[in-house]
């Protein structure tokens, strides 16, 4: 019977999600700097996800994180640590 429930819990739940490709790449409370970095990004072919995790109350708490796909964090990176120089 449990070998059953097992089979079908897997059928029912995803193996795989949407993040497990991706990456975190850079996090900030400043949403300027998340849409600037975003667009630098995808000017150079990366494609970004973001999730804003800032509190919608108060916006004093919690960041903006940027994530890519896991072939891309190393370029994403450079990208991003370019831009601050």
């Amino acid at each position: 019977m449990w070998k059953k429930i097992k089979t079908w819990i897997k059928k029912i739940v995803p193996q795989k999600t949407d993040f497990d490709d991706k990456q975190v790449v850079f996090r900030t409370n400043e949403e300027h700097l998340a849409r600037l970095i975003i667009m630098k990004l995808e000017d150079e072919g990366i494609k970004v996800f973001y999730i804003n995790k800032k509190d919608s109350s108060y916006n004093n708490f919690g960041q903006i994180e940027l994530y890519v796909e896991r072939d891309h964090v190393v370029r994403a990176k450079y990208i991003i640590d370019k831009s601050y120089e």
